[in-house]
This record gives structure tokens, sequence and C-alpha cells, in this order.
């Protein structure tokens, strides 16, 4: 049986496949996403999604050939603009001002790739309405939640306090969160990384 290692070093994502016991390892892709977003010029979220899943497997399977590697991608998506993770607190606080009181999506895609198949892609899409809450929460926000806010897209983690930035979320919990498992599941199955 192959293994399946995980180019990401995501907790969250690393927590959902321990959760429904697919075995992993996790190897940092050998990507800089700004250079590569660059290269890609104007796409459209799904498919900047899905070619950043692309690299960052790639850049991993390179170092792990014979093995099953997965990427995964998200971006965040509001009245046209795409956000990328803050790069400081700062730039978290600007991000959640320009969210707050809207809609706004989270296209999450992964990008498998297992020796002598074709890769296999999905893209999922979650719609979340932020409330429109004040400046003195925004604070409170940003000192409890520290340095969690800048390892997710659009500054918060909708399984810990970012939950309470929310009035509506409509979509997959888990692809929500980085890994849309069901569709997974159901691909490493026919491959028999997992007990089918």
């Amino acid at each position: 049986m192959l293994g399946l290692v995980l180019a990401s070093t995501s907790q969250a994502r690393r927590r959902l496949l321990r959760a429904v016991g697919v075995a992993h390892r996790a190897v940092a892709p050998r990507l800089d996403e700004e250079l590569a977003k660059r290269a890609l010029g104007a796409l459209p979220p799904e498919a900047l999604a899905t070619a950043l899943a692309r690299l960052k497997a790639e850049s991993v399977l390179a170092r792990h050939s014979g093995q099953a590697v997965l990427g995964a991608d998200q971006v965040l998506v509001c009245e046209g603009r795409i956000f990328a993770k803050p790069r400081d607190r700062g730039e978290a606080r600007a991000q959640l001002r320009a969210l707050r009181g809207r809609r706004h999506s989270l296209v999450t895609a992964l990008a498998l790739f297992a020796p002598g198949r074709a890769v296999w892609t999905h893209v999922d899409r979650s719609d979340l309405v932020m409330r429109d809450f004040g400046d003195r929460f925004l604070r409170r926000y940003l000192a409890a939640e520290d340095e969690a806010v800048l390892r997710s897209v659009g500054g918060y983690r909708i399984e810990g306090l970012g939950l309470q930035l929310m009035t509506a979320v409509t979509g997959d919990w888990c692809a929500i969160q980085g890994l849309p498992l069901l569709p997974l599941l159901g691909r490493l199955r026919e491959l028999r990384l997992v007990a089918s």
C-alpha cells in the first residue's frame, strides 16, 4: 500500500486527516506562493486554487517519487477581490475590516498525485457571511488569536474563535478548514490508500 504525503504543514489539515484515520506524512512544499500567483496571472479563484494545489504537490512529489502526494490550497474571494494569508497582524486587521458585514467565498482545491495514475483534482466552494463587528471586538479577537491569524486566509479559523465573526456559513465544514474530506476519502479508497 502506498503512503500518503501531505504537501502542507497546516495543523488543521493534519488534524482532519488524523481524525478520520488517514495515516500520512506532512512535508512543506517548496513554493513561493506570491511568485507563483504572479506567474499564473489573473485566474478565476477555482483555477487559481487548483493550480496552486498542483504546484505544491509537484514540489513535494519531486522529492518523494513513488508516493501518493496530496496538495491543497485555499483562496478567499470577496466582491471580486482575492485575499491571501495575512503577512502580519496589521494586514490581518485590514483584511478582517474589509470582510466584515460582507459575504465571501472560500475556494478549497485538492490535487492528488499517485504513481502511474493521472492527477485527481477537486474544488469546493463555501460561502460565509461575516457580521459587522466593531473595532473593539476586532482588537479583542486579534489579541486572543495572536499569531494564529497569520496561518489562515482571511485571518480567521472557523474551528476556533473565528466562528464568532460569522452570521452564516454554507458549505462543507471540513473544506472550510482546508480539506473536503468526503470526496478525498472516496478517491483514497479507490487508490487503496485507506481501507474500503
